[in-house]
């Protein structure tokens, strides 16, 4: 089927446009940042179905950390900030705190199947309106934009540039 799907989209492709529809490099990098974090998802989600549980809580667990770890990744000297004192941090500060907030929501999660028996459908659908609260409250219902350039950058498609894992502070000018 997905051949098949594949096959008349590149066939559309050379009627409507005149060229490849899958075989162009930048349409192909659109469609792998785009499904991405989807793919990263269901890789865990995928484990956690081969043992026997179920998890409904990933794609809020997601969001939440995204929205933490984004409030402390804006470029420095936004104005309205989340926290304007802690704008312009090295990327990894916000990475780590991201990294923190879901394994907090996945230790959370274990702990409350493992050691009180609750099903994990229903403790993972706790999580994830709990996930869901959070997110909205954290962020009062607002998206959270003007990230710096190195964070921005993890997601754009580029590749890592040597001054990746410095604050811009420590940038020296040529």
């Amino acid at each position: 089927m997905l051949f098949g799907v594949a096959a008349i989209f590149e066939i559309l492709g050379w009627i409507t446009q005149g060229q490849s529809f899958l075989m162009d490099p930048q349409r192909l990098t659109i469609m792998i940042l785009q499904v991405s974090v989807v793919g990263i998802i269901a890789i865990g989600v995928t484990q956690v179905i081969i043992t026997g549980g179920i998890d409904l809580s990933s794609g809020s667990v997601v969001a939440m950390t995204a929205m933490i770890a984004m409030s402390f990744a804006q470029a420095a000297g936004y104005d309205r900030a989340v926290y304007p004192a802690l704008t312009g941090l090295p990327v990894i500060v916000p990475l780590a705190i991201g990294l923190g907030v879901g394994l907090l929501a996945g230790v959370i999660n274990g702990q409350l199947i493992a050691r009180t028996g609750i099903p994990p459908f229903i403790a993972t659908l706790g999580m994830m309106v709990t996930a869901r609260g959070i997110a909205k409250w954290y962020t009062k219902g607002q998206p959270i934009s003007f990230p710096s350039d190195n964070f921005a950058m993890i997601g754009s498609g580029h590749g890592r540039s040597s001054s990746f894992w410095r604050s811009p502070s420590s940038f020296t000018s040529c």
